[in-house]
């Protein structure tokens, strides 16, 4: 059975904001002021990241075939080795570092750390090494909170004997806001938020976004986005940004909060 341990009742404000692997390296200046902002505001922020760029370099380097299914990585067990060493080894430092550098004190995390994420296999017939998050060790978080840490948490997990599963970096990210009762997930893109006629939406209900996808309006890479949005959403995450890297662009959240 499924168990999270959601802290609804806690009066921290909370955010989660999940960084593509393409957005890892291109973090400016903007990016890192709007994220002290938040901060500044009250808000506690855990970071959640992937790392497919840099994975599917290495992976190539190696000669390892990697496809992917449903958005989900099939993880090989040759795979699944390479991908842990280096979203945990490469991508998770440097992400660490640049927001150090940029004055905000952060520490890195995996899946693996203190049981953070215990997973079964989601489906190890179909997709391999890859994770279904089983349980989520809120209270690891909470300490790295409360000591005033930005956790940064890579998207591995393991299960009870300790083998390494990749995890989709959308469900790490949605699981974690849902556990932690975080007020919005913001899903950072290589655009400045649903545009639609040319104009970056600024508010989006499920509905609308439904009718977008029927009429062709939303489509290529945004449409997984928005999908993992409106799942969040059904999960139960508050409400969900689809941003660029200044972390504004669109709100997406329930239909009777819009009313």
């Amino acid at each position: 059975m499924t168990t999270y341990k959601s802290t609804q009742h806690t009066v921290a404000k909370r955010m989660v904001i999940k960084l593509g692997g393409s957005m890892l390296v291109e973090l400016n200046a903007d990016f890192f002021a709007t994220f002290e902002q938040f901060q500044e505001a009250g808000y506690e922020v855990i970071v959640v990241h992937g790392g497919g760029p840099a994975i599917n370099k290495e992976l190539a380097k190696n000669h390892v075939a990697s496809t992917v299914l449903n958005g989900i990585r099939v993880t090989s067990e040759d795979a699944i080795k390479i991908v842990q060493s280096t979203i945990i080894g490469q991508v998770n430092p440097a992400l660490v570092h640049q927001l150090n550098r940029a004055g905000i004190e952060a520490i890195g995390l995996s899946g693996n750390d203190g049981k953070l994420l215990t997973c079964s296999y989601l489906d190890e017939s179909v997709y391999g090494f890859v994770g279904d998050i089983q349980h989520v060790n809120v209270e690891l978080i909470e300490k790295v909170l409360a000591a005033g840490l930005v956790p940064v948490i890579s998207c591995i997990g393991s299960t009870d004997d300790g083998t390494p599963l990749n995890i989709n970096a959308d469900t790490v990210a949605s699981r974690l806001a849902l556990a932690l009762g975080t007020e919005s997930l913001l899903l950072v893109t290589d655009t400045a938020g649903i545009t639609i006629d040319n104009n970056v939406q600024q508010i989006a209900s499920p509905s609308a976004i439904s009718a977008w996808i029927a009429s062709g309006e939303i489509h290529g890479g945004m449409l997984p986005k928005v999908e993992a949005a409106l799942a969040s959403l059904q999960a139960g995450v508050p409400s969900v940004q689809i941003v660029g890297r200044q972390l504004r662009g669109t709100l997406i959240t329930k239909e009777e909060a819009l009313v």
